[in-house]
């Protein structure tokens, strides 16, 4: 939705809203001085399956159980309204559905704006002590929606049969749940929403919308942390963090994903290591790294520095099963759009010295190879992992806890390999996935520590210069 379309959609709906009994809970949700920003991100976002990934207490629950009720009400301000929408809330188990979810859209909901509630158990003049089957909510269009609640412990089969426009996941639901959830919006074009905290480690949902490894363009999330709740008092918060080892803070103050060797750079900050695209002045352009597969991704990006010694990661070649030439074409392709510079009519860049190696499929190293396609690859870079590793935790965060290393938003396979990037038991990296992160080691590795590169002088600068020095010169001869 544009701009105008959000506003004008929002003057509809205050309209419609003068015209019913307010809830004053509902009114007053994010609605004063003290706002949480990162609710109204994930209200705001046009994307289909959204999720946030929230400490315990960080507001998560509150937006997801504030969205449902706008949805069914057909009041949301950010959102193209629906009428008389069937919309599912599915918790764990029946005794977190009546105690978490249900109990957060129960406290949204005016009784005047409940048609009918259909019990589980427990008497619907009382529902907040029973479980709820569903509820029939007055739309302001007219009709009657309906929000249905669902437990994981009945079963996938539980899931089957019903059209839906909305689901929210309140917590982590089994894989083969989640995919019939996601059968019942087919037909409707619906959407998915979810909140939850990651303590079940590195499951479905940390592959498929954390790492969003098969790139769907319609998967979003937002990490909550303690700190984003401007309700939470800071005495309450440095409380529960004093009480807490490093492995429980990741997941239950930051909602972040953990392994049990833990994360190779917890320093990445997805929030500020990756940037939007601009236009990189020419004058930043450094090298190109690749880390050479065939059956395996090749990996190449495009490196730019600024005259601070920020490294900016400018773009991105990653592709498995193909051969030199091919690769080859599509790097000469990339650095053509960007006016990368050539010398001698060749494409100079950095490589894993593994390229050296002949194959029983060539009599000439991938390295010669290259060379052969106009691409001059340099072997020579130094391999040792974890100098290497230590050197790119310093410019993720130096000891000043500034960031030296932004990546754009469009090299999505280097992002993934860093949020996937875990240590094995054996105090090494697990060896999976890591083919960008190993070519971002060997280009900085080849970086001098600490040094700052010179700006290019000008004509006007050289010229004075030169007749700097003529003059001082003069001077000494008399």
């Amino acid at each position: 939705m544009t701009q105008k379309e959000i506003l004008l959609n929002i003057k509809k709906i205050d309209e419609q809203l003068k015209k019913i009994q307010p809830n004053e809970k509902l009114k007053n949700y994010n609605s004063g001085e003290i706002v949480h920003q990162k609710q109204l991100l994930f209200h705001k976002c046009q994307k289909r399956n959204r999720w946030v990934f929230g400490g315990n207490r960080s507001g998560k629950t509150e937006c997801g159980a504030v969205e449902m009720v706008w949805l069914a009400r057909g009041i949301h301000p950010y959102r193209k309204n629906k009428p008389n929408i069937e919309a599912w809330v599915v918790s764990l188990s029946t005794q977190v559905q009546r105690d978490v979810a249900q109990a957060k859209v129960l406290s949204y909901l005016n009784k005047s704006w409940i048609y009918d509630i259909c019990m589980l158990s427990g008497r619907k003049d009382n529902a907040l002590m029973g479980v709820i089957d569903y509820i029939l909510v007055k739309n302001v269009f007219g009709g009657l929606s309906r929000i249905g609640f669902k437990s994981c412990d009945q079963g996938r089969e539980k899931f089957q049969g019903t059209s839906l426009d909305y689901v929210w996941f309140d917590e982590e639901p089994p894989y083969d749940i989640y995919q019939e959830c996601r059968m019942r919006i087919l037909d409707k074009s619906g959407e998915i929403f979810g909140t939850m905290t990651p303590l079940k480690g590195l499951t479905w949902v940390y592959d498929e919308i954390y790492l969003n490894k098969n790139n769907d363009e319609n998967i979003w999330y937002e990490q909550m942390e303690w700190l984003d709740n401007p309700y939470l008092k800071k005495e309450e918060i440095d409380a529960l963090t004093a009480s807490m080892s490093t492995d429980e803070l990741d997941a239950r103050r930051y909602g972040k994903f953990t392994a049990s060797g833990g994360m190779v750079y917890p320093e990445f900050d997805e929030n500020v290591n990756v940037i939007e695209p601009f236009s990189v002045p020419h004058e930043w352009y450094d090298t190109i790294s690749i880390d050479p597969g065939l059956n395996n991704p090749l990996s190449a990006h495009w490196y730019a520095v600024d005259y601070d010694n920020n490294i900016y990661v400018i773009a991105e070649h990653f592709e498995a099963k193909k051969g030199i030439e091919y690769h080859a074409n599509m790097i000469k392709a990339i650095s053509k759009k960007l006016d990368w510079p050539t010398k001698n009519g060749k494409i100079y860049a950095l490589i894993d010295s593994a390229a050296n190696q002949r194959t029983l499929a060539s009599q000439k190293s991938v390295t010669e190879l290259f060379y052969d396609y106009e691409i001059a690859v340099n072997p020579n870079v130094n391999k040792d992992l974890f100098s290497g590793i230590q050197r790119v935790k310093t410019y993720l965060k130096n000891a000043k806890g500034e960031s030296k290393l932004f990546i754009f938003k469009t090299c999505t396979n280097l992002i993934r390999e860093f949020k996937s990037y875990f240590w094995s038991n054996s105090d090494a990296p697990i060896k999976k996935d890591d083919h960008s992160l190993d070519e971002l080691r060997y280009y900085i590795m080849s970086r001098p520590e600490n040094v700052k590169p010179k700006p290019q002088k000008s004509i006007i600068q050289k010229d004075k210069e030169r007749l700097y020095k003529k003059i001082k010169y003069t001077n000494k001869m008399y």
